[in-house]
């Protein structure tokens, strides 16, 4: 008897390890002790939020098709999610880390993330979705590389660097969400950081002494790629390196026709790559700086990022007036052409071997249509709130998603109107319901005062037009229907339009939000419900093991079991070691038998 069963024991023992070898792609593994910590990013001791006790967080870096695995622990002393801007979350809509599809983790709990960034590449960031914790920090990036097979549409540059750049204030964001509640505005910011630093002291009295300052390092000759992100709160910024060509070639995922630029504007929310090349001679180090756009230098002059490029030969410290932003505080037309001349590369090959001009995106229909106009902050049922087409969003105590999968009634409604309401404002949890493989154009109609930033989760759409005034239907004859960029955040000029086309094939409940930090706290956003009515495996994934349970569902959540996180962490981790296992088995059957 057992000289037969071994043998077949050990074929089959063989037979899975070659299926483990072929089968499934690699995981990457990342745990995440969320905290405050005390730092002085502007010479002011502050409470920051910190991962891994630095500030910003760790850069996750992986490769198309990888599956990324997030373990949070949470050490604050309130609720927290993490979202990844602009990461798909194709199949996997529960891990988006947002109100509308996922409870909080609460404090001393931890969870664990688990999805693949699939078919995508490109440059992106994290950050935590709640209570305006984004002010405070939390934040890192997120760089999706290319699988080998697949050809970049420039030469390999010689080395990778991470800039996170954004406003900031000197008040947590405790602070600066009861300024928010007590219905005031929070005044300008108190400076800008880039890589959670101040500035440079490039001016002895607009910077004191003492400022910790990012210094990048480089070597002559050579071309780096440099992602940049505006992470901050709500202010626009200007991008520049003194002396220095940018050469765009990557937006949130999309490469770029290259084009040079001597500087570039980066709204809220924004990532790009620029491939920079160190063509200049060592005499001094070189400027890096992230200015605020369309407000008043003279009183801004302090809201101002420097860092040093410093090259590894340089003989002397940067010094001089900093290179000049565009000169256009009251016209912002200099800006808006600048971001129609950002154009797709539909040469190029994307995550996947297919060129991506291959999706003529200019001559599918469109099945549905929605105007989203914001307006300036209003008086909405006793309180100053932000709206979207005449809605203020109150945000569920039960997930939307959650709700869909227990059937749980009466938590949102699907009515959010196609077009801008014309009576008074209302509070609602007013969602879209979006058509499975459908094919959405949203006009975003900016009636403020002050530049927006519009992201969908779940997505990238397709840039196809912006312009000054009111759209009508007749602007559609202005559109990009050919090489317009596909990204998952756009700028929106005040007094001005944006118009988007997205292709609805990633089922789920996904935020559609301004990111600006302050209006969409008090309302800016809605959701984008997308349902395949064939459930299967193929367009999403079960709702995981792991989930939590809050609002209407409080009664199915148990208490923390760590066994949980670490059994999810093992699924994941445990690739190496169930192959190592399997191999110690099959070694034991061959000696065996």
């Amino acid at each position: 008897m057992a000289s037969f069963v071994f043998p077949a024991l050990y074929l089959v023992c063989i037979s899975l390890l070659v299926g483990f070898c072929f089968a499934g792609d690699p995981f990457v593994n990342y745990e995440f002790v969320v905290s405050y910590i005390t730092a002085s990013p502007l010479g002011v001791p502050q409470q920051v939020i910190a991962i891994n006790g630095h500030f910003p967080g760790p850069v996750i870096n992986t490769t198309t098709n990888n599956n990324v695995v997030v373990n949070v622990r949470n050490k604050l002393d309130e609720d927290l999610l993490i979202t990844w801007a602009g990461i798909q979350q194709r199949r996997s809509s529960w891990q988006d880390g947002v109100p509308g599809t996922n409870c909080p983790i609460p404090p001393k709990w931890n969870w664990t993330y688990n999805f693949q960034v699939k078919d995508q590449v490109g440059s992106f960031f994290y950050f935590p979705s709640l209570n305006f914790q984004r002010a405070s920090g939390g934040f890192g990036g997120f760089i999706i590389n290319n699988r080998d097979i697949i050809p970049i549409p420039f030469a390999t540059p010689d080395g990778d660097i991470t800039l996170m750049i954004g406003d900031w204030y000197t008040r947590n964001h405790t602070a600066l969400r009861r300024t928010l509640n007590g219905g005031k505005d929070l005044g300008m910011p108190d400076g800008v950081l880039i890589n959670g630093k101040g500035p440079y002291q490039y001016n002895t009295t607009l910077v004191p002494d003492g400022i910790d300052y990012e210094t990048i390092n480089v070597h002559p000759g050579k071309t780096y790629r440099i992602r940049v992100s505006n992470v901050g709160v709500s202010t626009s910024l200007n991008f520049r390196i003194q002396n220095h060509n940018l050469l765009l070639a990557e937006a949130e995922g999309s490469y770029t026709v290259q084009q040079n630029y001597t500087s570039l504007d980066i709204h809220v929310g924004q990532s790009y790559s620029f491939l920079v090349t160190m063509d200049q001679n060592a005499s001094s180090d070189y400027y890096i700086v992230a200015s605020a756009r369309f407000v008043n230098e003279s009183i801004w002059q302090r809201v101002t990022g420097v860092a040093i490029l410093r090259y590894s030969n340089s003989k002397g410290k940067a010094s001089g007036p900093l290179p000049d932003p565009p000169n256009d505080q009251f016209d912002k037309t200099f800006s808006m052409n600048q971001a129609r001349s950002i154009r797709w590369n539909v040469s190029a090959s994307g995550a996947r071997p297919n060129p991506q001009g291959s999706f003529r995106y200019g001559s599918i229909n469109v099945t549905e249509v929605y105007v989203l106009k914001n307006k300036a902050p209003e008086v909405v049922d006793g309180k100053r709130r932000t709206t979207l087409s005449g809605i203020s969003f109150v945000s569920p105590h039960t997930p939307i998603r959650l709700a869909d999968q227990y059937k749980v009634k009466g938590v949102y409604k699907v009515d959010f109107p196609p077009r801008p309401l014309t009576g008074p404002p209302q509070m609602a949890t007013s969602i879209i319901n979006g058509t499975y493989r459908g094919f959405m154009e949203v006009i975003l109609q900016n009636n403020d005062t002050k530049m927006q930033s519009y992201h969908m989760n779940g997505y990238a759409f397709f840039v196809v037009g912006m312009d000054f005034g009111d759209w009508t239907e007749n602007s559609r004859g202005t559109y990009n229907k050919w090489d317009g960029i596909a990204r998952a955040t756009t700028q929106v000029f005040p007094g001005a339009w944006t118009a988007i086309l997205i292709s609805l094939d990633n089922v789920g409940v996904w935020n559609l939000r301004t990111e600006n930090l302050d209006s969409w706290y008090l309302g800016q956003e809605t959701y984008v419900k997308v349902v395949n009515s064939e459930v299967n495996n193929k367009t999403e994934l079960p709702m995981p093991d792991n989930a939590l349970f809050c609002g209407a569902l409080s009664k199915y959540q148990k208490p923390q079991d760590i066994s949980s996180a670490i059994s999810t962490t093992l699924r994941s981790k445990g690739s190496k070691l169930f192959f190592t296992l399997l191999m110690t088995i099959c070694a034991f059957i061959s000696i065996s038998s």
